[in-house]
């Protein structure tokens, strides 16, 4: 059902790769409540994804761009100005990825230059992204920036590893650029601390369907489902919440906010054999 609550606005999704992905629905909610949007992705992504279905879907252009190049952020947002005709009303970043992750390296044993390229993708892109548009006075006047975070910033996760740094420092940017772009052009910028979702990335994470589970047993109201974290970013697109910034806005079913739930005591006792190597230690990374 739409309320037409992003009537007029013009926006850019980063990071819609296949129907899994929190982009995409967020994307697709956006359109149908009155946006008109442009999409962006790696020029791998967009060859191998399935998001020129979603441009076809939605009537909208894609712009093939590597989020870390700050000359191919500053080409979408020239581009997405030209195409939907003026300033750009909201932006969403839902870019995330460890080498790290992919290749089982443990918090103890990362690999530096891997760490790097985990910075620079899932945080320091959100930096550039915003640097830029900033430069380009692209961004309207109470305009929304929004990205994807997880409670891993905050607290200790089995499995999640350079990921946590990663976005502490998304979250650490949100706050530090939401004072500048603020104070000068009144626009927001905030990070939404999204439930366990099984996106294609987040499937790539050490233990992923036993934290889904975990998380879904804590939360009071469950986990959050990619669809209703679409939901939450249109409102937050939305001018109900202008004077919103600088915020981590938890959406995780009260999963934050809660110390051990009975769900989760009932299965506290089971044993940690899979988590042991050939010696019985426990592997903590």
């Amino acid at each position: 059902m739409s309320n037409n609550l992003l009537k007029g606005k013009r926006g850019i999704v980063f990071g819609a790769l296949n129907e899994k992905s929190i982009a995409w629905k967020v994307a697709e909610r956006a359109v149908e409540e009155g946006a008109t949007i442009t999409l962006s992705n790696t020029p791998v992504a967009v060859r191998m994804g399935t998001v020129s279905a979603l441009s076809d879907k939605l009537h909208c252009e894609v712009i093939p761009a590597d989020a870390t190049n700050v000359e191919d952020l500053e080409n979408v947002f020239r581009r997405s100005m030209e195409v939907l005709g003026g300033k750009i009303d909201f932006v969403l970043h839902a870019i995330g990825m460890s080498p790290n992750v992919r290749k089982r390296r443990t918090y103890d044993d990362l690999d530096y230059k891997m760490l790097d390229t985990t910075l620079d993708v899932s945080a320091i892109s959100f930096h550039k992204m915003i640097q830029s548009a900033k430069k380009l006075d692209a961004i309207s006047e109470y305009g929304s920036i929004v990205a994807l975070s997880y409670v891993a910033a905050q607290r200790t996760f089995y499995g999640y590893n350079d990921m946590a740094d990663a976005k502490a420092l998304l979250e650490s940017i949100a706050r530090s650029f939401g004072y500048i772009y603020g104070r000068e052009h009144h626009v927001r910028i905030n990070t939404i601390s999204q439930s366990p979702t099984m996106t294609t990335a987040g499937q790539g994470v050490k233990g992923m369907d036993k934290l889904y589970d975990f998380a879904n047993r804590m939360s009071p109201l469950g986990n959050a489902t990619a669809e209703e974290c679409a939901d939450y970013c249109v409102v937050m697109f939305s001018d109900l919440t202008r004077k919103v910034t600088m915020q981590n806005l938890f959406h995780d079913g009260g999963f934050s906010s809660v110390g051990m739930s009975l769900r989760a005591m009932a299965t506290y006792e089971k044993g940690l054999d899979e988590y042991k190597d050939e010696s019985g230690n426990i592997i903590y990374g």
